[in-house]
């Protein structure tokens, strides 16, 4: 049975006995009448002495490797074409499962007394200290990649600056492994959390790249339009031999950037509201006009429907500014098809008296005399449609006050539709001299396209939200449309399984709370039986909650994200997330105890007795706290798998020194990308 208490920290005493061992052999192999040996006795001998020196020097090597794990770690990188992708797996890096025996390592190497053989020693600071110090002189610039840390000419590399604990995966470094998390996992979703610059983009890329070679749907959201994401998505097509179902959606680019309606396609005509209002704010007294907006909103998108026109934000910017306009040309359209035959010279002859009636025009103050007799001829009649009556409510509104109660919703459509960017958000399904393709979810999923979609979200924050939210809304309603009709209709994908057996769909969203609403809950609650696979990367659960706005939100969307990875973060709160789902264990303590005992019995020659002793005694711990999870090196995780398996994960570092597929910088891919659009075109 093992000891309860890992007994590496200490000298190495094992090479005592191997260099002992050496020095036997060597003496039965000089001088065997030394020991009275025959030849053959004395090379018998010898083996064994070899034997027992190896064994005890590779004991002592344990020991030895298992302090420098716990100072510093191997550099563990991987190229493109090497990552590992499987049909039936993800690839997540590599680790070890964390069990009780690794809380024990961690409780003992942080004791006082095991400080000595934990720390960096005297060689490995002086080689920090050199690298330093070289790095600011430009003669012995050679010298310093010599003793870089990633340096295999560095004898006693310093630490890697990855900052950190390093102890944490230390202390398993001996069990780590490839760890990969079954596909079917996946439709239950992921969470990703970790503070600024410490490894989720890297994460993602990895995620993204087995997607992309494994033929799946893969849609990127980028808030930040990164552009090291954006080049691993590109590099990653290309290798896949997948460059022609690339789709790029970047407001920061908008000469090669796709174009997109968020309000074109829908499942249900108030679709249309609720992506248009959804990034309004709905706290306190601005709940009333979100309503209104919406309600507003909604009849124009009915009437923009029932006109045969498809909606978009640029005509829903126009008639929200001059309902008046969308008032007469439905009118018109209706009587024309329900009215009676002379509705237009009874509407003339209204016309003719408007403007000799005072009320009339006092009731409609500020409305054209044509549309005035519109309204009133349609209130004498005993004909109702839905739609042509919401209009006329809405026309009939004093356009002071209508203003008012529309002044939230108008800013954000003027920045929808302003300069470049109304291009892109309500194009021109007629101009055929544009070759920029128009974006289309079910399209892309038959196709089995890669869309990344960068939303320059440091330009204009309000913007890249309100564009998130409503591509997000609109794939919960493809989501919708999977599980009734399946793909198209019930035909077959345009390439793949020509079965019509759903793709998977791989959703990866960095800084998901930028871009987030409502509709989100429904889709990682119910998509996975459309083959969505959700992954979502943010900083902290304060980000969730103030997007939201509730805590119990923020819940319910982390509630329904089946697998956690935390890598550093900063928000105790946030660690906690993952601290408070393990159980307890319980950690053996070594107290030392002495003691000295007075002799009275004077016949006895001695004055008194000592003792010492080291006493082992049990406390209940924390597998982990959330302390760990803020001293998490750069590239490190933990992540609870597979219904609350715990597991420590070092994630590779990318080596794009000798891939062919990476591309220089992003201005190559932007003059592919327009090269393609004109052959389009």
């Amino acid at each position: 049975m093992s000891h309860p208490i890992d007994n590496r920290l200490r000298p190495a005493v094992e090479f005592i006995p191997a260099v002992v061992s050496t020095g036997c052999m060597a003496l039965a192999l000089s001088e065997p009448g030394m020991f009275l040996m025959p030849p053959i006795v004395a090379t018998a001998a010898a083996a064994g002495f070899t034997g027992l020196a190896a064994w005890r020097a590779s004991q002592g090597l344990d020991v030895l490797r298992y302090r420098r794990n716990l100072r510093r770690l191997p550099r563990y990188s991987l190229a493109a074409p090497g990552i590992p992708v499987s049909r039936s797996t993800l690839f997540l890096g590599r680790g070890f499962r964390w069990h009780q025996t690794h809380t024990q390592r961690v409780f003992q190497a942080r004791e006082p007394e095991s400080a000595l053989w934990v720390r960096p020693g005297r060689l490995y600071r002086a080689a920090r200290q050199l690298e330093i110090g070289l790095e600011d002189s430009r003669l012995l610039g050679r010298v310093c990649a010599l003793t870089s840390w990633d340096s295999p000419l560095n004898p006693i590399r310093p630490l890697p600056p990855v900052g950190g604990d390093p102890m944490l995966h230390g202390v398993g470094m001996e069990d780590e492994q490839d760890v990969h998390l079954p596909l079917g996992e996946r439709v239950g979703h992921a969470l990703v959390l970790g503070t600024t610059r410490v490894g989720k983009t890297r994460l993602a890329e990895l995620l993204i790249t087995q997607d992309i070679r494994r033929g799946d749907v893969v849609i990127v959201f980028d808030p930040k339009g990164d552009k090291d994401l954006l080049r691993r998505v590109y590099a990653e097509a290309k290798r896949a031999g997948r460059l022609d179902e690339l789709y790029i959606f970047h407001l920061g680019y908008p000469d090669i950037s796709c174009r997109y309606n968020p309000v074109g396609d829908f499942g249900r005509i108030t679709e249309v509201a609720g992506r248009t209002t959804g990034p309004l704010p709905a706290e306190g007294s601005s709940a009333a006009f979100k309503a209104f907006a919406w309600r507003f909103t909604n009849s124009i998108a009915r009437a923009l429907v029932a006109l045969g026109r498809k909606p978009d934000y640029g005509l829903i910017m126009r008639y929200v500014t001059n309902i008046e306009a969308l008032f007469i040309e439905y009118a018109e359209h209706w009587l024309d098809r329900s009215g009676p035959q002379d509705w237009r010279a009874m509407v003339q002859k209204i016309e003719g008296a408007v403007g000799k009636n005072r009320d009339l025009l006092q009731t409609y103050k500020g409305r054209g005399h044509h549309a005035i007799a519109l309204a009133e001829y349609l209130l004498s009649m005993n004909h109702y449609d839905p739609v042509l009556d919401s209009l006329r409510g809405a026309f009939t509104y004093d356009r002071t006050y209508f203003d008012k109660i529309t002044a939230s919703l108008l800013p954000l459509l003027e920045k929808l539709t302003a300069g470049r960017t109304a291009e892109l958000l309500a194009p021109d399904y007629t101009d055929t001299g544009d070759g920029r393709p128009i974006l289309d979810w079910k399209q892309v999923i038959r196709r089995r396209g890669i869309v990344y979609v960068g939303l320059d979200a440091l330009s204009d924050p309000e913007v890249a939200s309100a564009v998130g939210n409503a591509m997000f809304a609109d794939l919960t309603s493809v989501a919708g449309h999977l599980y009734k009709f399946g793909q198209e209709h019930g035909l077959p994908p345009l390439s793949g399984d020509a079965s019509g057996a759903l793709p998977r769909l791989a959703i990866h969203a960095d800084e998901f709370n930028e871009l987030v609403g409502d509709e989100f809950v429904p889709m990682v609650n119910k998509a996975g039986g459309a083959g969505y696979q959700v992954t979502v990367y943010t900083q902290t659960i304060s980000d969730i909650e103030a997007r939201f706005g509730s805590r119990a939100k923020a819940g319910q969307v982390i509630g329904n994200l089946g697998t956690l990875i935390m890598l550093r973060v900063k928000n105790v709160e946030t660690a906690r997330i993952l601290t408070d789902q393990l159980p307890t264990v319980r950690v053996i303590k070594k107290i030392a105890a002495s003691g000295t005992t007075d002799s009275n019995d004077p016949s006895s020659s001695s004055e008194f007795t000592s003792r010492n002793e080291d006493r082992l005694t049990e406390t209940e711990a924390d597998m982990l706290s959330p302390a760990d999870l803020v001293q998490l090196p750069k590239g490190q995780a933990f992540a609870l798998l597979e219904g609350g398996q715990l597991w420590k994960l070092r994630i590779p570092l990318a080596d794009n020194r000798d891939d062919p597929c990476w591309p220089r910088d992003v201005e190559s891919i932007v003059a592919e990308l327009a090269r393609r659009y004109r052959r389009a075109a």
